[in-house]
């Protein structure tokens, strides 16, 4: 008998978890607070130790077996407060023949201050590891799923087909809402409020200062203003310098780059970047091609947060909606290669300047190429966004050695889906994807 909430959305995730509960002796769940890990995770346990708790994490200090149960799996909800049960779990997982034993949940990577030189083993063979992520928009029912990725990596065609269109507004609502599971259902006048607290709580309760040396909330908060205005561009280090620099006060010591990637580490390990990596094989010159990252956070959510945007101002600044657009794209793309055991990177030709999206590639090496537009306005050419997105499309198709499985545009606003009969290329609403 599983601990399963009775108003539990179901995640894509559970999938995964299932089948890894059946080969391995423990499921590490890792990723974002408020992302949905413990309820996730008590869809799967039928035991749990909330180490969060005062005295339950005095008790796991002296041990694993003073916490342990024989209701298996037993979940440890936030087990690097406690950072030896790592290898505990990994010998206890070694001393028994069943599997599926432990779910370990962590919304934070250890530092070596706080407690990374307790762990000596990786895990591996014994503790999986699964990445979970805010909810895509088919998992929080914003998305009817007519079409799956895992049909076009198959090679099974789509049904051209009339759907509702999502109107601007409303998708500036769900950016700004963002895909925490308690925020979904939240009225939009309210819905800001998840992700600004999300915000306020990260700059100033969930940095322990022993992490970093003279921690700075201020610091931090415009470290985040900085990467939340640099959502879904190519924004370097310098560049993320020079905005701390700009916002400092006279009193305030300009920071180094040293000083901000030790802030933006912090950041990575509570799961909060995001980034997408350059895709970078199999052009015709590999070393025109870019390897900066693209810059994303979690969720768009938190970018809108942190630069006090509301669906209003979303709407009126059609720039800006475009990047954040493309962030919560990114967002749900990764969740449904995450499913597919695949990832996505960004491209872009430093020579010709030809540039897409997303690549999205699963684990055998095949690949699609994805271009973004949040809808299909014309420009002062008379071109309208998804004519340019075939057009930088098939130009990249020519150019590279390896071509795609399947080339495809995901717009945000947009009342059909099709298929360019010219090019192949498959015009696909966010509001109709799935995994």
């Amino acid at each position: 008998m599983t601990l399963k909430k009775n108003n539990y959305r179901d995640r894509l995730v559970d999938k995964k978890i299932d089948e890894l509960l059946e080969v391995f002796g423990a499921v590490y769940i890792e990723g974002p607070k408020w992302c949905g890990k413990t309820w996730t995770s008590l869809n799967h346990a039928n035991s749990v130790c909330y180490i969060s708790n005062k005295e339950t994490r005095l008790l796991a200090n002296n041990g694993l077996d003073k916490i342990d149960t024989n209701d298996k799996p037993l979940l440890i909800d936030e087990w690097q407060l406690v950072p030896r049960l790592w290898d505990e779990v990994r010998l206890s997982c070694d001393m028994k023949e069943t599997k599926g034993n432990y779910i370990l949940t962590g919304s934070t990577s250890l530092s070596n201050k706080d407690g990374k030189g307790e762990v000596f083993h990786s895990g591996i063979g014994r503790i999986a590891r699964v990445n979970m992520y805010p909810m895509s928009l088919f998992e929080s029912g914003d998305s009817l799923g007519a079409v799956s990725l895992k049909d076009l990596f198959d090679d099974k065609d789509i049904i051209t087909k009339k759907i509702t269109k999502l109107e601007l507004d409303k998708l500036a609502s769900i950016i700004i809402r963002g895909g925490w599971p308690d925020n979904i259902n939240t009225k939009d006048e309210s819905a800001h409020l998840v992700p600004r607290q999300y915000i306020k709580a990260l700059c100033e309760n969930d940095i322990d200062e022993k992490v970093i040396d003279h921690y700075s909330k201020e610091k931090m908060r415009m470290i985040i203003n900085s990467l939340s205005r640099n959502e879904s561009t190519l924004a370097s280090e310098k560049t993320i310098l020079s905005d701390i620099s700009d916002n400092e006060n006279d009193d305030d010591t300009i920071l180094s780059r040293i000083t901000v990637n030790k802030y933006v580490d912090i950041l990575d390990r509570l799961h909060i970047i995001n980034n997408t990596k350059a895709y970078n094989t199999n052009y015709r010159s590999s070393d025109r091609i870019g390897k900066v990252c693209k810059r994303h956070l979690v969720d768009p959510s938190l970018s809108c947060a942190a630069l006090n945007l509301t669906k209003n101002k979303l709407v009126n600044d059609h720039k800006t909606f475009g990047y954040m657009f493309e962030g919560l794209a990114i967002r749900d793309l990764k969740i449904y290669m995450n499913y597919l055991d695949g990832d996505v990177y960004h491209f872009k030709d430093n020579a010709s300047g030809d540039e897409v999206d997303a690549i999205l590639e699963l684990g055998d090496g095949s690949y699609a190429a994805c271009e973004i537009k949040l809808n299909n306005e014309y420009d002062i050419n008379g071109i309208n966004n998804i004519d340019k997105a075939i057009k930088s499309l098939s130009k990249f198709y020519k150019n590279v050695k390896k071509k795609p499985k399947f080339m495809f545009v995901l717009i945000g606003s947009y009342d059909m889906i099709m298929k360019d009969e010219e090019t192949g290329i498959y015009i696909i609403p966010i509001n109709a994807l799935k995994n």
